[in-house]
């Protein structure tokens, strides 16, 4: 008689849970079988060892079969734990060639992204083209999607799904991308008189909330007239949050890096070079800090400013622990010499691939932007016109330089087509330009909400059109993060403002009427 059977697998626990991964795993589980004979004698067996039937008596056909049956259930408890063994490094295995995969595919998207950068820039140079490169790109590839939308929807569905890691790498390093004109600010207005200064200051910031009231207003106007209901947007996928690895992996280059240009000044050719590692991981360091940062001291901290000043940190240990001074650092952190780069040429190096991304938001959010059109392309077009106009003109009249006021005419466009816009220009500043765009755009960032609210722009639509025409993308990534409904408006408003503005700027007779207009 049986008294009492019990049978223990290791597929009781999960197969990827702490246990598993131990050397209990190893070890065989067996059913355990108590036998009772008609004498009184009993038998205990864990199935490990033989059982003496002979102790037992005779058993009759039920006991031989419930035992062959237990026979199978132990054999078929130790199959099944080989192949979850097998099937745990199977899952490893998988999961490696994943991960492998994953970053091949983000090497090969963004390589073409860039190459196809650096091709139309040399293409424009060499056929003397005064045209940003880089927005020709993106209206190409833009061109390209629509086409295959309309003749063969699974290639450019297919082409999004390609590049899509490229475009998710841009989107989650953009702010990066700007801070290098912060970080050698201080050698930018080494020259601006004190006077100069406080008046592009007054220019900057009254013209923020200037272009956002023409914007957001111009906005609501239309959407009153055309009475457009709206509807919800394609979701847009976000990036993935920065890991402990990536901290711990970037402070070990840091520290690595500084010790070695420390004791090595020139042992990777140049001085640029050597400093090139440390002091782009410091960048990318302060940014990865910044970002993690409690969302009341960002208001005050922004990531950027946090990675500006983890840079010039760097730069300033270096340059007072090697004797050098901080002004030749920053000279190596940002050469603008094609042979030599410093850390933020290699940063600023990204900003044509943020241009040809563009293409990729404006495709997936096409039909918001054919529903919304009157109010999207009418604000954007009268927010880009007031805000080029009135820069030349506030210039002029509070006696700025009028070199000055065309290095900051276009501080409502993004740093990729702004700095394109100055070029078109003679006796500009770039350096004054890009940093008056990022600083633009860290104020929208940390007041656009607030003001917004007591303009009484209620609507998403006039909220994010109204932020991304005057704070681009810095003031974009600040509304989506409170308010994701308006986060497809403002993709768009941000790449059709620059967009707008460097076509508007690449007309002759408008260069010259700004340039009538500084005196």
């Amino acid at each position: 008689q049986v008294v009492s059977t019990s049978m223990a697998t290791p597929l009781a626990a999960p197969l990827f849970s702490p246990l598993s991964l131990s050397s209990a795993r190893n070890r065989r589980s067996y059913p355990k079988i108590r036998f009772q004979s008609n004498n009184g004698s009993t038998l205990e067996s864990n199935g490990h060892q033989k059982l003496n039937l002979s102790k037992c008596g005779k058993l009759d056909g039920k006991r031989s079969k419930f035992l062959q049956m237990g026979s199978r259930e132990m054999t078929f408890g130790r199959k099944l734990s080989v192949q979850a063994a097998d099937g745990a490094g199977t899952g490893n295995t998988s999961t490696i060639s994943s991960n492998v995969l994953a970053i091949a595919h983000l090497l090969v998207s963004l390589g073409i992204i860039l190459a196809a950068d650096q091709f139309l820039k040399q293409a424009f140079v060499a056929a003397s083209i005064k045209f940003p490169s880089a927005l020709f790109g993106m209206f190409c590839i833009f061109s390209v999607l629509m086409i295959l939308d309309t003749v063969v929807p699974a290639a450019a569905t297919g082409m999004m799904n390609f590049f899509e890691p490229a475009f998710l790498f841009i989107q989650r390093w953009l702010p990066l991308f700007y801070v290098p004109s912060l970080v050698v600010l201080p050698l930018s207005v080494r020259d601006i008189p004190a006077a100069s200064g406080l008046k592009i200051c007054y220019i900057v910031a009254g013209g923020w909330l200037a272009s956002l009231c023409v914007a957001g207003f111009t906005a609501i106007a239309v959407r009153k007239m055309v009475n457009t209901e709206m509807t919800e947007a394609e979701p847009m996928a976000k990036p993935s949050p920065f890991s402990a690895l990536e901290l711990w992996s970037w402070s070990g280059i840091f520290v690595a890096s500084f010790v070695g240009a420390m004791f090595y000044p020139n042992s990777l050719g140049t001085s640029a070079r050597t400093c090139l590692p440390f002091l782009l991981s410091s960048t990318v360091l302060g940014y990865i800090v910044g970002t993690g940062l409690p969302s009341a001291i960002k208001k005050v901290f922004h990531p950027i400013i946090c990675c500006a000043v983890s840079a010039l940190l760097a730069a300033l240990a270096f340059g007072y622990a090697s004797g050098s001074g901080l002004d030749p650092v920053l000279g190596n952190y940002l050469t603008k010499v094609a042979s030599d780069p410093g850390a933020g040429d290699i940063l600023m190096g990204f900003l044509g691939s943020v241009i040809l991304s563009f293409a990729f938001s404006m495709f997936k959010q096409r039909k918001l932007v054919k529903r919304h059109a009157a109010e999207i392309f009418t604000s954007v077009i009268v927010s880009t016109i007031f805000s080029l106009y009135s820069t030349a003109l506030v210039g002029r009249l509070v006696g700025l330089e009028p070199s000055l006021t065309v290095s900051i005419l276009p501080r409502c466009i993004t740093v990729a087509l702004a700095l394109s816009i100055v070029s078109l220009f003679e006796g500009t500043n770039s350096s004054l330009t890009a940093a008056v765009v990022v600083v633009t755009g860290l104020i929208g960032a940390n007041f656009v909400q607030v003001v917004l609210d007591k303009l009484r722009l209620n609507d998403p639509i006039a909220r994010g059109i109204a932020t991304a025409s005057s704070a681009h993308g810095l003031g974009t990534a600040a509304l989506s993060a409170k308010e994701p409904e308006a986060l497809p408006f403002c993709a768009i408003a941000y790449a059709l403002t620059g967009i707008f503005g460097s076509l508007l700027c690449s007309v002759p007779a408008v260069r010259q009427s700004l340039l009538a207009v500084v005196g």
